[in-house]
């Protein structure tokens, strides 16, 4: 979508986000010569703070390819900000619900028309202690072999500086630096014309996470976890844990009777 075709919620919406951001935060922004001039494509972005999706749209915007985001259908619903997200044509989701396949369906058509859809492969803020980007779900793989569109990975990093994961209180100063480092489009060719398997599905989101990871580690100046933390796996850690403390304090009270 060229500059042209951003339309008026857009434009809006920038004039109301962007002065704040330029005031509050200092850009290293690189990688934009990786996002398309035109056609459709898709941005797949790591999230580890409530402000980086504002940060990365003004990334986005200032490349004149605007991104649709997929995001919760509950936003739609808001007043001001409902208006914005329909006006914008960001993706609602709807989770386990019957509509959950139109959001999918949404970003196929969006990338198809020529639009950018930015995806968020996580799903939700990483819950890597060390906020590395965690396992990803697997919608992008999805549209991604069904468009066979280029998949630029983007990596961020230095919101959670102002305001980490799940934190109430943002601190703004001293000035911090948002960086974002767009990839190369991830190749992907070796997986078209293959049944769509979830464990394909599985194997091909798993190679975007690696791009991203590795751009994240570029940005931060570290070497990334060898294993992608996997909430699944912890909650199933922390369940096993629980229950063999229960089964102990269990023991304990019957030894004492």
């Amino acid at each position: 979508m060229s500059r042209r075709r951003i339309g008026f919620w857009y434009r809006f919406a920038a004039v109301l986000c962007k002065p704040p951001l330029v005031v509050l935060f200092k850009r290293d922004w690189r990688g934009m010569e990786h996002i398309p001039a035109d056609g459709g494509f898709i941005t797949a972005v790591n999230h580890n703070s409530h402000l980086d999706p504002f940060l990365y749209a003004h990334f986005q915007y200032n490349s004149g390819r605007v991104p649709r985001f997929l995001a919760k259908h509950g936003l739609f619903r808001k007043g001001f900000v409902g208006a914005a997200m329909r006006g914008t044509g960001q993706i609602p989701v709807y989770r386990e619900s019957t509509n959950a396949l139109s959001a999918f369906r949404a970003a196929i058509d969006a990338v198809e028309r020529g639009e950018c859809v930015a995806f968020y492969p996580e799903g939700t803020l990483t819950r890597d202690p060390e906020l590395w980007p965690m396992t990803g779900k697997t919608g992008v793989a999805r549209v991604a072999l069904q468009t066979k569109c280029p998949v630029i990975p983007v990596g961020q990093w230095g919101a959670t500086e102002v305001l980490p994961p799940y934190a109430k209180k943002p601190r703004f100063f001293p000035r911090k630096t948002h960086h974002v480092l767009a990839g190369e489009p991830v190749d992907l060719s070796a997986y078209y014309g293959k049944e769509t398997t979830p464990e394909l599905l599985k194997e091909v989101t798993e190679v975007i996470m690696t791009e991203i990871t590795a751009l994240v580690a570029e940005l931060r100046g570290e070497k990334a976890p060898q294993k992608r933390y996997d909430p699944r796996e912890a909650r199933l850690a922390q369940r096993r844990k629980s229950q063999a403390q229960s089964g102990s304090s269990g023991e304990m009270t019957e030894e004492s009777k």
